[in-house]
């Protein structure tokens, strides 16, 4: 099993989320179809923009709490490495 460390932006440069998940596809779904009730529904937090997969769970939670921690210079800059274009990668899921 596959364990994700994502994180959601309401557009470039804006407010961003970092969650976990074990289904990709379907945690991105929900938050998008606003299923999930809270921060990112609140502030319209819904383009899929960095994520990261792990094979064990211990290790996704502490990245999870590492990125969160991360100060907002440090969360943009990993996100325009891997994305500069800020693209929503939800597409490239292939659900």
């Amino acid at each position: 099993m596959a364990y994700y460390v994502y994180i959601l932006a309401s557009r470039r440069n804006g407010t961003l989320y970092t969650g976990i998940t074990n289904d990709l596809a379907r945690r991105i779904g929900e938050h998008r179809a606003g299923l999930v009730p809270g921060f990112t529904a609140k502030y319209g937090v819904h383009l899929l923009v960095h994520y990261e997969d792990y094979a064990e769970v211990r290790d996704a939670i502490q990245r999870e709490k590492n990125l969160k921690r991360w100060n907002r210079a440090w969360k943009i800059r990993l996100i325009e490495d891997h994305n500069p274009q800020w693209r929503d990668l939800f597409e490239e899921l292939g659900s």
